[in-house]
């Protein structure tokens, strides 16, 4: 992009095309863009990732690059959150999934709004794959998380339900809260949509359980919706989400929880509104690996769909990989660049172990494509 001053009366933009034909001289407006991906899981962070993509964009020559890493309210929410505003992490010993204790970290966010994970306290990746025990995995830590922010001074609370060992339909969580969420409001971040009782049947495989222990833990879950229903007054059952993190989200629902989609939860706290405000020229967002579900509530989707509705004039996905039904569901939007990082190297080992690197260059390339597209238009 070249920028030039000149004596010319009226503002840059209204530079006479004719003269600037004439004397090979391009003059564009002030450029900005925002950067708001996903995590890259198992290369980069959400902060990172934006960090990467920003450094690409402004060496293309954008002059306002906002960087706005998100998540869709499972694993990353926390990192996303504090990348995107600020605050303060702090570590908690609570209760882990198998009994023993650990020591997860939440946040507490300029302003009062506390961010729990439950993948820090409940998390799956917590247990050994050899000892995995879906029968006896409890949510009680992340309800211990919840208290304890709630006895910092809390004011609202966002609890992200990705990740989770458990099955437990939240039941230990809610003990852990005494049956009350003390008059605090807490958001559960959802990133699926799957009922109460269907937990079990949709998510207990890949915690290890086998189908007789499905079929157990469905009974329970039957039976503690009852429960729920009787102490509470809350039908569990007929509530959209409930049955994320095992039914964690549907306990707390009980308890007077807002259930909503763990996308719009977080680009609201993060400010994605007031981002795309204004004049921006372009958004890139993207995430490790790009495939039909990436266009099913998650982040890319997301913020897709936000910046059609803005009417940004460019977007841009980059990802690790993408897959070809990917490429078939990005088709429908208008003026997005789809880059994949394996399309940069000779072996996909490589996108993993330069993963920063080539997301900056993927975000470099579509940077001067806009500006190019931008510059033909002027």
């Amino acid at each position: 992009m070249d920028a030039w001053l000149c004596a010319w009366p009226g503002a840059p933009g209204t530079f006479p095309r004719i003269l600037r034909q004439c004397i090979g001289v391009r003059v564009h407006p002030l450029t900005s863009a925002v950067v708001c991906p996903d995590k890259f899981r198992g290369t980069l962070d959400g902060p990172e990732a934006a960090a990467a993509m920003a450094a690409g964009v402004r060496r293309a020559g954008f002059e306002s690059v906002v960087e706005l890493p998100l998540a869709d309210g499972g694993e990353g929410t926390l990192d996303a959150l504090v990348g995107a505003l600020g605050g303060s992490r702090r570590r908690t010993t609570v209760t882990g999934p198998l009994g023993d204790p650990v020591l997860a970290t939440w946040a507490m966010l300029p302003g009062g709004t506390a961010v729990v994970e439950m993948a820090e306290a409940s998390g799956l990746r917590l247990v050994d794959p050899a000892h995995r025990d879906p029968l006896r995995a409890t949510s009680r830590g992340t309800g211990e998380l919840i208290r304890t922010a709630i006895r910092e001074g809390a004011r609202r609370v966002i609890v992200g339900v990705g990740g989770s060992a458990s099955t437990d339909g939240g039941l230990a969580a809610v003990d852990a809260l005494g049956w009350s969420l003390h008059h605090v409001p807490v958001t559960v971040a959802c990133d699926v949509t799957s009922t109460f009782t269907e937990a079990a049947k949709r998510f207990g495989a890949q915690k290890g359980a086998t189908n007789a222990q499905v079929s157990l833990l469905t009974r329970r879950l039957d039976r503690l919706a009852d429960q729920y229903a009787t102490r509470t007054g809350v039908d569990v059952r007929s509530l959209p989400g409930a049955g994320a993190a095992g039914g964690l989200a549907g306990g707390l629902a009980a308890l007077g929880a807002s259930l909503e989609p763990g996308f719009e939860v977080v680009a609201r706290a993060a400010g994605l509104d007031e981002a795309l405000a204004g004049d921006v020229d372009l958004v890139v967002t993207g995430e490790g690996k790009l495939d039909a579900s990436s266009f099913l509530g998650k982040t890319v989707s997301g913020v897709l769909e936000w910046a059609t509705d803005d009417e940004i004039p460019h977007l841009a996905v980059i990802a690790g990989q993408v897959t070809a039904d990917a490429r078939e569901a990005a088709s429908l939007f208008p003026n997005l660049q789809v880059l994949a990082l394996t399309d940069r190297v000779w072996q996909a080992g490589e996108a993993f172990a330069r993963a920063a690197t080539l997301v900056e260059e993927a975000a470099y390339e579509a940077a001067i494509t806009a500006l190019a597209d931008r510059g033909d238009g002027s």
